[in-house]
C-alpha cells in the first residue's frame, strides 16, 4: 500500500507492478480482498495475517505504547467476511489499550505492532491467536477465525523521546495507568 491510492506488488517472476486506484475506498477494498485471498490460499492459518489499508504517519507503535483504537470485528465464514460481532466505529468511545499488556487477544498484540497513528490495518486472526476453543458466549463460536479492521486514532508512546525537530512526542510526564477494559468491549474477555 502506497500513498495516493497506489499499491505495488511483485509477481512470481519478481516483476514489480504498480496499480493506481480511482479512490481510496477502491484501494482499501482491493487490499482487503488480497488479504482474504492470502488466507484462503494458505493450507492452515497458524499466524496473524496483516494487510495495511492506510499507512498513517509518525513512528510505528511498539509494546508498552498506549493506543486508542476504532475497530470492527467480523467472523470469517464461507471463505470471506461473515457477520459483524463487535464494533466501536459508530460509538463515542474508542478502545483504549496498552500494547503488550495482555488485555486484548494475542492476534491484536501481534497484528498491530508497527502501525502508525492514523493507520488502518486488516487482520485475519486464527482461533489460537483469538478466543480459541472457548469462543465468547453468544458472540464468537468456538474455534472461530476472526477478521478485524483496526484504525489507530491516538498514540501515547511508552518511552519519553523527542523527534528530530526537538519537540517531545509524549503528551504527559508520567506514564498513564493501564486502560480499564470497557464492559461492552471484547477486551474484558
Amino acid at each position: 500500500v502506497q500513498p495516493n491510492n497506489y499499491s505495488t506488488f511483485y509477481d512470481d517472476q519478481r516483476q514489480n507492478w504498480s496499480i493506481m486506484f480511482e479512490s481510496e475506498k477502491a484501494a482499501v477494498d482491493f487490499s482487503k480482498q488480497v488479504c482474504i485471498a492470502k488466507c484462503n490460499s494458505s493450507p492452515a492459518l497458524d499466524s496473524v495475517l496483516c494487510q495495511d489499508l492506510l499507512l498513517g504517519e509518525g513512528q510505528g507503535v511498539e509494546g508498552g505504547d498506549s493506543l486508542e483504537v476504532a475497530y470492527t470485528g467480523w467472523l470469517f465464514q464461507n471463505n470471506g467476511l461473515g457477520q459483524v460481532f463487535d464494533s466501536n466505529v459508530n460509538k463515542d468511545k474508542l478502545l483504549r489499550l496498552k500494547l503488550g499488556s495482555g488485555k486484548v487477544i494475542k492476534g491484536w498484540e501481534e497484528g498491530m505492532l508497527g502501525m502508525k497513528k492514523g493507520g488502518r490495518r486488516f487482520l485475519i486472526i486464527p482461533p489460537a491467536w483469538a478466543y480459541g476453543a472457548q469462543g465468547v458466549a453468544g458472540r464468537v463460536p468456538p474455534d472461530s477465525t476472526l477478521v478485524f479492521e483496526v484504525e489507530i486514532r491516538r498514540v501515547k508512546l511508552a518511552k519519553e523521546c523527542s523527534g528530530s525537530d526537538g519537540l517531545s512526542v509524549s503528551s504527559r510526564d508520567s506514564p498513564a495507568p493501564s486502560p480499564v477494559p470497557s464492559s461492552d468491549g471484547f477486551s474484558s474477555d
